[in-house]
Formats: C-alpha cells, structure tokens, sequence
C-alpha cells in the first residue's frame, strides 16, 4: 500500500515531493498527491513532513 496524504493536514511546503527517491509525489491544487503506482513505500517522505500529513 502507498503511502497516504492527509489533505487537511497538507500546507503545501513541497518537502515530500523533494524527499522522494522515485519522484512519485507531486502537488495538485497546493497539496500533496502520491502516485500509488509508482511509490515504493520506503518512508522517506513520512520523515520529512512537517505536517505530520503523510503515513504509509
């Protein structure tokens, strides 16, 4: 399962979309959007927010 965005919880910083090694986070309407297909759930990201809007 790809990690999942808590869009209320997204400010929209871009951190994870950096944090990504396969690039398999991207912003839509100023939030974070992971692509399930192409995440390999490694956790980078979850480090990263400082939201604490993304989980796995």
């Amino acid at each position: 399962m790809a990690a999942k965005v808590d869009s209320e919880k997204c400010a929209g910083c871009e951190t994870c979309v950096g944090a990504c090694p396969v690039g398999a986070i991207s912003m839509k309407d100023g939030k974070a959007v992971v692509n399930e297909a192409e995440c390999i759930e490694c956790g980078a990201c979850v480090g990263e927010c400082p939201c604490e809007a993304i989980s796995l």
